[in-house]
């Protein structure tokens, strides 16, 4: 028989050099500012080019801090979700938010803008959410073997065909945001995976 063994792939996550906006940072923590189409970490299909690769050309040392492959990320945003994230320099500070996000002590806040206009303007999804019966990559609203997903919603804004949500979340499912918006059919705009 002859037997093709593929070339070995490295998992090693390496320093890259790109840009952080960066709002605070002290010997503890640093709070960066994520732009939309920015992966947080490596994962299948994106194996380098992450925020975490850019925090480590940074901060070189966090590479102990948590595993090779999240160093100091104690939460993430989607993909294509802007907005601020906390990543810890330090193994305390990794400890201290890791408690702080697991017993509820973080209040996360969204902006959103979503198709149509929500009935109510104001209200409360909760319900759970699992992967998709049939196409396993993506997370729905199920009715069983799923987590307690809560989400408050309020329209800012009203447009023609679109409206300005602020949103808060009490859990942190899996696109929890996209799901939610789409159970009450008002999806997110632009959202490629859920949305129109």
């Amino acid at each position: 028989y002859d037997v093709s063994i593929p070339p070995t792939v490295t998992t090693e996550t390496l320093p890259q050099d790109i840009p952080l906006d960066i709002l605070y940072e002290d010997e503890a923590i640093i709070v960066i500012n994520k732009p939309p189409g920015l992966v947080v970490h490596p994962a299948v299909g994106h194996p380098d080019g992450t925020l975490v690769n850019a925090i480590l050309n940074h901060c070189p040392h966090m590479l102990s801090i948590s595993g090779e492959v999240r160093p100091g990320i104690v939460h993430r945003l989607d993909q294509n979700t802007s907005g601020a994230m906390v990543v810890a320099k330090t193994d305390a500070a990794m400890n201290a938010l890791a408690d702080a996000f697991q017993n509820g002590h973080v209040h996360k806040t969204y902006q959103t803008i979503v198709h149509g206009l929500p009935d109510p303007r104001e209200g409360r999804i909760e319900t759970l959410v699992g992967r998709h019966p049939v196409y396993r990559q993506k997370m729905a609203v199920v009715e069983r073997n799923g987590k307690i997903a809560i989400t408050d919603y309020a329209v800012v804004k009203e447009f023609e065909y679109e409206a300005l949500l602020h949103v808060k979340i009490h859990t942190g499912r899996t696109h929890q945001i996209r799901v939610h918006m789409k159970h009450i059919g008002c999806p997110v705009v632009g959202d490629d995976v859920y949305g129109k």
